[in-house]
């Protein structure tokens, strides 16, 4: 039986949904990382910053596109040291500018993916997966990629069916 992993970052607290900023107590992205846990079993890791991202939305978004400009890989709180356990990744975030939170770069720089299967989960509101497979394949060298799944952040709590149906279909 395959043995899955979840990377994701996901931000709680203030969030856009639907045209307004509104707080939301768990992340949209966490709460579909937990889906795809409940189908596939596996291991989650959370990506956390060492350096928080700011609380307000505004200001988040900001440094997250001056991350994005410069490349930057911001320190996370732990790291992992390797995958050679498992054979299914999940890479999990929220569409920042088009892509993944740097973050999840940082994480993934560390790692070799030679061999593994791996699949983008992205959520948005609106631009689908952005170019968060073309980055994954620029990162996750030697790995083959499944279809990845765009969630719409604000539908994020109703998507369990659209995950798992997804999820049958990539491993």
């Amino acid at each position: 039986m395959a043995k899955n992993l979840i990377i994701y970052y996901s931000r709680k607290g203030e969030n856009y949904v639907n045209g307004s900023i509104i707080s939301i107590a768990k992340g949209n992205t966490e709460i579909v990382a937990e889906f795809i846990h409940k189908e596939v079993g596996g291991d989650l890791f959370e990506v956390d910053t060492v350096k928080p991202y700011a609380a307000d939305y505004y200001t988040c978004i900001e440094e997250a596109k001056k991350e994005l400009h410069e490349q930057a890989r911001p320190e996370l709180k732990k790291y992992l040291d390797s995958i050679d356990e498992y054979d299914n990744v999940f890479v999990c975030g929220p569409c920042w500018w088009g892509t993944f939170p740097m973050a999840i770069f940082t994480q993934l720089e560390k790692l070799n993916f030679s061999g593994k299967r791996v699949m983008a989960v992205m959520t948005h509101e609106g631009t689908g997966l952005g170019s968060c497979e073309k980055d994954l394949k620029k990162i996750c060298k030697g790995a083959t990629f499944g279809s990845g799944l765009a969630i719409h952040g604000a539908d994020a709590s109703e998507s369990e069916s659209t995950v798992a149906d997804w999820v049958k279909k990539v491993v």
